[in-house]
């Protein structure tokens, strides 16, 4: 009987200590989590903008700018993605890059620019995330 329990505590102690090793090596390179959150970041700022009707052109520029630079180095950031998913990333890329160039001066026109880039977001999200 004490064996037993030996055995299935030692068990037990093996599945844990797994468990904790895996999720060390999952998170070994938090720069493609850390890009995602920023860039979420970046397009919440946006979305209180236009949801408080304080679209101020100077603002909105400088956030699709950060957008921007942060789409660009997305397939840095994911190495071994497949090349679909690299697509998206340049359509993204174009998509920031068009809506910065456009500088929209006011909410509507803000949110004409961001419909390619939500709609680039929602694309790849749906396949990947």
């Amino acid at each position: 009987m004490r064996a037993a329990l030996l055995i299935v505590l030692g068990l037990a102690i093996g599945i844990i200590g797994t468990v904790f090793v895996m999720n060390a090596l999952e998170d070994r390179n938090p720069l493609p989590h850390a890009m995602m959150v920023t860039m979420s970041f970046h397009r919440h700022q946006l979305q209180q903008e236009i949801k408080g009707q304080h679209c101020d052109a100077s603002a909105t520029v400088e956030q699709l700018q950060s957008m921007q630079m942060l789409s660009k180095d997305i397939p840095a950031a994911f190495p071994d993605a497949p090349q679909p998913f690299l697509d998206l990333a340049h359509q993204l890329h174009s998509a920031v890059q068009t809506a910065a160039q456009s500088a929209p001066a006011d909410c509507p026109a803000l949110v004409a620019a961001l419909k390619p880039v939500d709609k680039v977001c929602g694309d790849c999200h749906k396949q990947y995330r």
